[in-house]
């Protein structure tokens, strides 16, 4: 007899294309991945990630959510080893292209009596609910079909009645089943309702589809979110009605919205694309929701793929729900982005948010384009300011066109300085960024502080408008940094524009006092 304890451990994520993968599902194809990998790998288990797509709800299908999957988990960094794409020996792996196993399924429960034909209406299901409602009853199937004579069943369908297929649950005693992380569940078989097994449209419910699937995938280990927790006993008992062999199961704990409740769009970004659109890392996004409902020690928060492979186990997974907080999902961004990824690294991220504001070649994250070596060092000087990628644009923005940022002209004024004087102050710069390497900041800083004495201006008098002039902007990284970055020409260019800037501001000043 074969040892569980070294059996191969084979799990799977099975999302549905009926729109973007939410962050829930997200973690949970974590969780699953890193114990395939991880967890069971230290056991010597030669874990296997199978991705299954389960289409059977046809109504709600969106085109394109598939490859949308495929994208955003790759992004994510979990690799499968079977799924639709790659093949694998338990195909096919989509459901859709399995329907004649769950009918095949379906009509043996029915021959073995776990299962039976039922003829109601949609209409009379409503109905049924209404009066058990008034009664102030549970609500659910009466069981009206379960009864029929194998002839009357026989003789509808023979006239095109269309039907579903119930499991027939126990009427009476319990159904127990271990779960790896909340220990063992109890249900009272009296209060479970015969669930639909396969549709009128011949596809299955997800309570048949998913044990026949998982079986036939020789599937050790089911991962999946806490919604699914009430419908275990069904599966339980399909399971015991098949004659096979029970996965171990594993309900991830909920996710809860920042001050409770269930986390949805209000709050902010839920669904993967949204995260890697707004520039979140995945590095970063892995690392905070694996510590939404795990934790290694009471201490540590930065986990490198490697140290979850390590480190991760379901059995340090707490039942408990936990909340979203998008200030400390921005927090472990900005960690990542200023002290995990090496600057060659940074820099090629930031290169499609760049490109899509049309400030670089989308080439440009190749190191030995043009744009790369232009873009590297402004990223190294303002990488500290960063927390989500898609800032780059707003940061970087000046050090990469050829113009400063648009500004107001009376930015270049500073306190306690007329225009004439500010005007006299940047032709001054002008000359002196001839003479100065920019590439010697402190050298720089000496001379433009000596400047400053010599217009008899205070430092910062002088500083600001050349900060305007460079950037368009009051607030920026070091000054003489800054200005190392942009360049020479760019500076020089900028400061003489600002000059034509400050002539054209005081001329039409004139005018409308004439």
């Amino acid at each position: 007899m074969t040892d569980p304890s070294t059996t191969p451990v084979r799990v799977r994520f099975a999302p549905s294309p009926t729109g973007a993968l939410h962050v829930g599902g997200a973690r949970t194809a974590l969780f699953t991945w890193l114990f395939a990998h991880g967890e069971a790998k230290r056991a010597g288990r030669d874990g296997t990630f199978v991705l299954r797509i389960e289409d059977t709800d046809r109504n709600r299908l969106v085109p394109g959510a598939t490859e949308a999957i495929f994208d955003v988990l790759a992004w994510f960094g979990l690799t499968w080893q079977e799924g639709p794409d790659v093949g694998g020996p338990h195909g096919p792996y989509v459901q859709s292209e399995r329907a004649d196993l769950y009918r095949e399924h379906a009509e043996g429960l029915i021959a073995a009596g776990h299962a039976y034909r039922c003829f109601c209406t949609p209409e009379r299901l409503a109905e049924v609910r209404r009066e058990q409602e008034a009664r102030k009853e549970p609500t659910g199937y009466d069981r009206r079909c379960r009864g029929l004579a194998g002839e009357e069943v026989a003789a509808r369908l023979a006239a095109g009645e269309r039907s579903v297929v119930r499991f027939a649950m126990p009427l009476d005693g319990e159904t127990r089943f271990v779960d790896l992380i909340r220990g063992e569940i109890v249900y009272q078989n009296a209060t479970l309702e015969d669930l639909v097994l396969l549709k009128g449209d011949g596809f299955p419910t997800y309570h048949l589809a998913n044990v026949v699937d998982d079986h036939l995938m020789a599937i050790t280990h089911i991962t999946r979110g806490p919604e699914w927790i009430p419908s275990a006993p069904l599966h339980v008992r399909l399971y015991d009605a098949f004659g096979w062999a029970m996965p171990v199961l594993a309900h991830m704990p909920l996710i809860l919205a920042p001050g409770g409740g269930k986390l949805s769009k209000r709050h902010g970004a839920t669904a993967m694309e949204e995260f890697r659109s707004q520039g979140y890392l995945p590095e970063a996004l892995a690392n905070y929701l694996v510590l939404l409902g795990w934790s290694f020690d009471a201490t540590t928060e930065l986990f490198s793929r490697e140290d979850l492979l390590e480190k991760f186990s379901l059995e340090r997974v707490s039942a408990s729900p936990a909340t979203f907080d998008y200030a400390k999902l921005r927090w472990f961004n900005k960690q990542y982005i200023n002290h995990v990824l090496g600057l060659d690294d940074l820099t090629a991220r930031v290169v499609p948010f760049l490109a899509a504001a049309g400030l670089v070649d989308p080439a440009a994250a190749d190191a030995g384009h043009p744009d790369f070596a232009r873009l590297r060092p402004a990223v190294a000087l303002l990488k500290d300011r960063i927390e989500t990628l898609d800032e780059a644009p707003e940061l970087l923005g000046y050090f990469l066109r050829d113009e400063a940022d648009p500004y107001d002209p009376t930015l270049l004024i500073p306190k306690k300085l007329g225009l004439e004087e500010t005007l006299d102050a940047l032709l001054a710069v002008e000359r002196t960024l001839e003479e100065v390497d920019l590439g010697d900041e402190a050298a720089t800083e000496a001379r433009f502080r000596a400047l400053a004495d010599e217009l008899g201006l205070k430092p910062g008098q002088l500083f600001m408008p050349i900060r305007v002039a460079v950037t368009g902007r009051t607030q920026t990284a070091g000054l003489f940094e800054t200005m190392r970055v942009i360049g020479r020409e760019r500076c020089l260019g900028r400061v003489a524009a600002a000059a034509g800037v400050l002539r054209r501001h005081g001329d039409e000043a004139l005018s409308a006092d004439d």
